[in-house]
């Protein structure tokens, strides 16, 4: 793992270099996935059922889970797995509630009433990798935030196992959440099914949920005849530490981030070149027992670093300009900087708020915006599921007070039809 200086020159290389591992996405990538789409718009479930059989190798047992097998796997789940669950979903609407808008009216003296009414999308789509990379922990996160806001119907499509049967855990989450559907579809056609609907698949308003490279660009193609939560990018995690911080929790929380993936990012600031030295022993230590040790490797390899700053302050600027997924800071007295601390998915504060409480239980949302995009999006949450509408109510003696300044505006701006539907309801 590089170590690096801050001195405004190499820190700002290694950033540089950073920001071009989510570079535009694979041309072929697009290629491909548009002509995936086009099929499913114009052949819809036919051409779904032909790219799940061309792509995992056969056809699954059904194409809807039948409820009954819903309900089975709920039933004959390991309790211990579900009681889990149902303690993490507790969290997770415990916080998401407290996201709830109310709609608003608004009367005036003069007889105007103004107001907004908010309520829930119609219908959402849940997509959920299958196979090794199932992680009922995203269905929490994604279905708990939508049926708070009031979602009338979510559809699930998640990828057949090799023998043609859904994944049981994907079951036990959806039936812990609520999830009304559940399609045996994965890939871009999932995709561009839920966008466009087909015959058994139901349009949806609204795409979520985590996927690969062909999954984000179909939503990303797809935006715009579809709703979507985000473009996510590689997982990121930036610590921030000084010399209070423990080296072996530093070390753990940077391999919990790097062992998603090869594009993974994992970076330390610190103030303390003694902190940086022992973390990165105890990351050689502790990846000798990790599972996946040969991707952390990789990944800490390409796009890991520890960055030596001369002060806290540094660290907060080095911090916003970095805009990570995820934020800990283990510093002392690190409610101190939350203030100052603008541009992060999510912020993890002192030495046992680790970034995995966070993708499992303490209840904020792990969605997040990647790739520095935190600067300007934020998290998902009860609003992302949510529309809003304003409406108006003038009386007569309410616009005839207002149209000399309309009119002027109207026809300031050259648009003569604007002003005269106003004059026309005063004239004698």
């Amino acid at each position: 793992m590089k170590k690096i200086f801050a001195n405004g020159t190499d820190e700002a290389a290694f950033l540089a270099d950073l920001k071009k591992r989510s570079g535009e996405t694979n041309k072929k990538v697009t290629e491909v996935v548009s002509e995936i789409i086009e099929n499913v718009k114009e052949n819809g479930d036919d051409a779904v059922k032909n790219y799940t059989l061309k792509f995992d190798g056969n056809l699954p047992q059904y194409y809807e889970v039948p409820r009954e097998v819903i309900n089975d796997a709920l039933t004959e789940a390991d309790q211990d797995f579900v009681n889990a669950l149902l303690n993490a979903q507790a969290n997770i609407a415990d916080f998401h509630q407290k996201q709830v808008e109310q709609s608003f009216i608004s009367p005036k003296e003069n007889g105007v009433i103004l107001g907004q009414r908010i309520r829930g999308l119609e219908r959402v789509g849940l997509y959920v990798p299958g196979g090794t990379a199932a992680y009922p922990s995203s269905v929490l996160m994604n279905a708990i935030p939508a049926k708070i806001a009031g979602v009338k119907e979510i559809i699930m499509v998640t990828p057949p196992l090799k023998d043609g049967t859904p994944n049981k855990d994907i079951l036990v989450a959806a039936a812990i959440c609520g999830v009304d559907r559940i399609f045996l579809s994965g890939g871009a056609q999932a995709i561009a099914a839920l966008a466009y609907g087909t015959e058994e698949i139901p349009k949806c308003d609204k795409i979520v949920g985590p996927g690969n490279i062909y999954v984000a660009t179909a939503k990303k193609l797809l935006y715009g005849v579809v709703d979507i939560d985000m473009i996510a990018g590689p997982s990121e995690i930036l610590v921030i530490a000084d010399e209070t911080a423990d080296p072996k929790f530093a070390a753990a929380d940077l391999m919990s981030q790097a062992e998603h993936d090869v594009l993974a990012s994992a970076i330390m600031v610190t103030t303390s070149e003694k902190l940086a030295d022992e973390t990165i022993k105890e990351i050689d230590r502790q990846k000798e027992y990790l599972s996946r040790k040969a991707i952390i490797e990789k990944s800490l390899e390409d796009y890991g670093a520890i960055i030596i700053a001369d002060s806290r302050e540094r660290c907060v600027e080095l911090a916003n300009e970095i805009a990570p997924e995820h934020l800990e800071v283990l510093m002392k007295d690190p409610f101190e900087l939350l203030g100052s601390l603008d541009n992060a998915g999510s912020i993890f504060l002192g030495n046992y708020a680790s970034e995995p409480l966070g993708d499992y239980f303490a209840g904020p949302n792990h969605v997040l915006p990647t790739s520095g995009t935190a600067r300007f999006f934020s998290p998902l949450g009860v609003a992302s599921f949510t529309k809003r509408t304003s409406y108006t109510y003038y009386t007569e003696e309410a616009l005839r007070e207002a149209k000399d300044d309309i009119v002027l505006i109207a026809e300031r701006e050259g648009l003569t039809a604007h002003a005269n539907a106003i004059k026309v309801r005063f004239e004698d």
